[in-house]
């Protein structure tokens, strides 16, 4: 029997001064704005969401099928917006002090881009929040056929071409979650640390249910209730699906796979490497975490290491409290890894071409 995997326990005093630091830095003041400021990036986002596929029944973009496709592309990207800057945050639930408006915000706008919310958030905060970067404890590592994720994996004969194709297969990431992914997750017992997962019937009728209503009010009623041609809605739609694939993907894989992140791996006794601060600043990658344009697209998750560190802050408020991070992460010599957007990407192609060979 495998030992109960387990972080040293704490000797440097980086998280304690940290935290006194980030307190200080968070005045009531500062905590308002963050607030306002989260409400503003909803409201513009959702809006933003509501509009665009309102206007799939514009008559002036019924004839001419490149807006409908851009239409799509825009509509799939302020979903995907939406969810990194607000449904992200209520699933940690940062977003507001109310639970039940954080639960009822996160589940709507997951389910709208098709991905089902529920067993999104029980992978994000039971595996991946609680031993990121380790394999067989992060769901979003575990063991995956066509491309090798993690040196601690098998290597297959097909992963010696990963950093070539890669790209290729996350083009194809939203809709293999939709249609595939969750269905996977349905049927597993167990997915990485989470053992004996139970579905009741109305949990997976739940989902199948949920994913027939966003076929329907994505392609079926713009099909039925405007003259735009099946074929060009069709296509239009798999365009959109290959473009916030990538986006969604290269924003956020770069995060914890790179060159620069660590895969820490337990001791005999089930100890991993690192107390569980170092370990978040080991795994995590940032890429232009004080920015405040990055922040308001990325919605913090160019902000890793604070993110991981502070879970149950805003993200509207990582690019204040980075800089503390930087500092003392220097002080105590800890590890802190940050490189620009573009530099990241480039950084987990070369990672997957190390692990192809």
């Amino acid at each position: 029997m495998k030992p109960k995997i387990r972080f040293k326990k704490a000797t440097s005093p980086f998280y304690s001064e940290l935290r006194e630091e980030v307190n200080i830095l968070l005045t009531d003041e500062v905590s308002k704005k963050a607030e306002r400021l989260m409400i503003i990036k909803f409201l513009l986002y959702s809006l933003t969401f509501l509009l665009l596929y309102t206007n799939l029944f514009n008559p002036f973009i019924e004839d001419k099928n490149w807006l409908v496709t851009l239409n799509y592309i825009a509509l799939g990207l302020a979903g995907i917006l939406l969810a990194f800057n607000c449904a992200h945050d209520c699933v940690h639930n940062t977003f507001s002090k109310y639970k039940k408006l954080n639960r009822i915000i996160y589940y709507i706008t997951f389910n709208l881009q098709g991905v089902n919310a529920r067993l999104w958030r029980k992978r994000h905060i039971a595996s991946h929040h609680v031993f990121p970067n380790v394999d067989g404890c992060d769901a979003d590592i575990d063991d995956n056929i066509f491309l090798r994720l993690s040196a601690h994996h098998p290597k297959r004969s097909i992963h010696a071409y990963q950093h070539l194709y890669a790209t290729v297969l996350y083009c194809f990431y939203t809709l293999h979650w939709i249609v595939i992914k969750d269905f996977i997750y349905v049927r597993k017992k167990d997915l990485a640390n989470l053992r004996n997962q139970k579905h009741t019937i109305i949990s997976v009728a739940e989902v199948i249910l949920l994913k027939l209503a966003y076929f329907v009010y994505m392609l079926v009623v713009p099909a039925v209730f405007t003259p735009i041609p099946v074929l060009t809605i069709l296509v239009s739609f798999i365009i959109m699906h290959l473009t916030i694939s990538l986006f969604f993907v290269l924003t956020l894989i770069i995060s914890h796979l790179s060159l620069e992140t660590d895969f820490p791996e337990p001791d005999d006794e089930g100890y991993l490497p690192y107390d569980y601060y170092e370990h978040q600043l080991a795994v995590s990658l940032d890429y232009h975490p004080t920015s405040m344009f990055a922040n308001w697209i990325f919605g913090g998750f160019n902000s890793h290491a604070a993110h991981h560190l502070f879970p149950g802050l805003p993200h509207t408020v990582y690019t204040l409290i980075t800089p503390a991070i930087k500092k003392a992460a220097a002080r105590n010599s800890f590890p802190y890894h940050e490189k620009s957007i573009v530099n990241a990407v480039v950084s987990h192609y070369q990672y997957l071409k190390k692990l192809s060979k």
